[in-house]
Formats: structure tokens, C-alpha cells, sequence
């Protein structure tokens, strides 16, 4: 499984052409707290039934607090086929911590 640092999506964001699907897999109440700009927020309860919702051929960036959860959503992703998926590395509090200071954290 491929990972992605916090400053590697930034760069990601501000260059690419087609810009990754951020995939938020926290729950409402966190994604409410905070949230990277653009993310699409699916539970990681939720994830297998609403995976026809995304494109295998799209680049994925899946995204919780820390990375745990984001890890096994993406290993899920990769097992369903999708092969341009990565877990950003630390979660949206290393994104906070080291991309974007004003986010609020919890």
C-alpha cells in the first residue's frame, strides 16, 4: 500500500492536472471539526456498499485522523482493484500540523 505525506499532497493539489479524490473516511461529527478542502466524506462503516461510487481509474487519497483507519480503506480499495489508491500518512492532524496550522484539531 502507498502512502502519501501531508506535503506531498500539497504539492499533489497545487500541480496536478486532475486533482486526487480525497476520500475523508472519519465519521460526520470529526469531518464537521475539520476537513481538507475538496474531501468527500464516506464513513469507513460504509465504504463497501458505496464503492460503486468511485473511480477505479481516478488517483484516491483516503484520509482519516491519524491513518489508521484510511491504511485498511485503502488495503480494501486495492483488494476491490483499485491501483492508484494512497493513506495519507499521519491523517488530517498531520496535514494540520504541518500544512495547514489553522485547522482546528481535536
Amino acid at each position: 500500500m502507498k502512502e502519501m505525506t501531508p506535503a506531498a499532497l500539497q504539492q499533489t493539489l497545487s500541480a496536478a492536472a486532475r486533482p486526487p479524490l480525497l476520500l475523508d473516511v472519519r465519521e460526520p461529527f470529526e469531518f464537521e471539526i475539520c476537513h481538507i478542502i475538496g474531501a468527500v466524506n464516506i464513513p469507513m462503516r460504509e465504504v463497501p456498499s458505496r464503492v460503486s461510487e468511485l473511480d477505479a481509474d481516478q488517483e484516491l487519497v483516503v484520509i482519516c485522523h491519524h491513518g489508521g483507519r484510511s491504511m485498511r480503506v485503502a488495503m480494501f480499495l486495492e483488494q476491490q482493484g483499485f491501483t492508484n489508491v494512497f493513506n495519507l500518512s499521519g491523517g488530517v492532524d498531520a496535514w494540520a500540523c504541518s500544512v495547514d496550522p489553522d485547522m482546528p484539531r481535536y
